[in-house]
């Protein structure tokens, strides 16, 4: 008994001392690169909605409810998120298959589902449930992953990916998927394993173009390699959008002064486009500050990866930043004209609420990994 007392005066002694922070599972520095990024996004928005005040207050509203969630969530030990992976993925399968038997459709699309209190877009789970999932399945077997476990993995991944397709949703199951696929790769996939999944992407490629893209998303590839072809039509946001990116130059043309933006030249200036009003409006320079931000906010995840012994833990959290980094690299890419326009926001800084909860629950599940590793509260078992 006396043995076992003085055990736990050790843990306790091991523990963060006058970190209040800590002991309600919140990273201080994950915390404040997440603050100062939204601090510029509401910035930025005010100008990108054309000074509209009610856009903003509703932004800073849904900002204040995601970063109670994102504490809410931290509270959490990830033993229990790994417990409610399998539930979730269910879950999120049959919501799937309810918006492919019956959902709404909206402007081509049959992505939402009503159920008559709350109209929903499942997809958007799996951005995060995708990795929880995938983690929870390789963590509980041999890592790196055995040629079975790898193909279970894949299709894991792969039936809520073809349901999100039919939608059509492209940009979203591309997202899904990546998420997916980055979970499996930290856990050690095989390179052999790439370099054949490379291949037979190459070589399904001709099948894709013929028999899975829709017309809207061939002209938007077509779009990419060639804007001024039709630029009074498909290409006419991409050339607006590098004009006000080029335009920008070191300093921007000033706060609320972006021509681009503020005369309606720009297609969605508030959520998928906003990039560019903010290179037009603060040039290189607010370029980089947003830079650096991001760079701040993957490298503090960067190093709880790290930090962490269990292989749920490292999985999760690794597939959770490589995610984020994906979603920064997509929207850049698309707005700038190296990628075909998917309809994926700016993280963190464009105008709504989904893609704000999204992310948020994501790094309240890191800060929950770490803090409660620190605090001796995790175990996988």
């Amino acid at each position: 008994m006396t043995q076992d007392k003085n055990s736990i005066e050790q843990i306790n002694s091991n523990a963060p001392k006058g970190s209040f922070f800590y002991r309600h599972h919140v990273d201080i520095p994950l915390m404040f690169g997440l603050f100062l990024a939204l601090c510029f996004s509401l910035f930025v928005l005010y100008s990108a909605s054309g000074q509209e005040a009610d856009m903003l207050v509703r932004q800073f509203t849904r900002t204040g409810a995601a970063f109670v969630l994102m504490i809410t969530v931290a509270q959490i030990p990830p033993k229990y998120y790994a417990k409610l992976s399998v539930y979730l993925y269910v879950v999120g399968v049959v919501l799937l298959i309810m918006v492919e038997l019956f959902g709404d459709i909206s402007k081509g699309a049959q992505r939402w589902l009503n159920l008559g209190v709350v109209r929903i877009q499942p997809s958007e789970l799996f951005k995060v449930v995708m990795p929880l999932t995938v983690a929870t399945f390789l963590a509980k077997t041999t890592i790196p992953p055995r040629p079975l476990n790898t193909i279970l993995a894949f299709m894991i991944v792969g039936i809520p990916t073809v349901l999100i397709l039919k939608q059509p949703d492209l940009g979203t199951a591309s997202l899904v998927a990546v998420a997916g696929f980055i979970a499996i790769f930290i856990a050690g996939l095989s390179w052999w394993w790439i370099i054949a999944g490379a291949a037979g992407a190459a070589a399904a490629l001709p099948l894709a173009w013929n028999f899975v893209l829709h017309d809207y998303q061939k002209q938007r590839v077509y779009t990419l390699l060639d804007p001024t072809s039709d630029p009074l039509g498909a290409g006419y946001h991409i050339i607006q959008s590098k004009i006000a990116i080029g335009s920008g130059g070191l300093y921007g043309k000033g706060w609320l002064q972006g021509s681009q933006s503020q005369l309606d030249f720009l297609p969605e200036p508030h959520t998928d486009f906003i990039f560019a009003v903010l290179s037009e409006e603060t040039g290189l320079i607010g370029f980089l500050i947003l830079i650096s931000l991001y760079c701040f906010i993957i490298g503090r995840c960067v190093l709880i990866t790290l930090s962490t012994k269990e292989n749920f833990e490292r999985i999760l959290c690794g597939s959770f930043t490589f995610t984020f980094m994906f979603y920064i690299f997509v929207n850049i890419g698309m707005v700038s004209g190296i990628l075909p326009v998917v309809g994926v926001p700016l993280p963190l800084i464009s105008y709504g609420g989904t893609a704000m909860i999204t992310l948020t629950i994501c790094f309240g599940m890191i800060m929950s990994i770490h803090t409660h590793k620190k605090s001796g509260l995790f175990t996988d078992k």
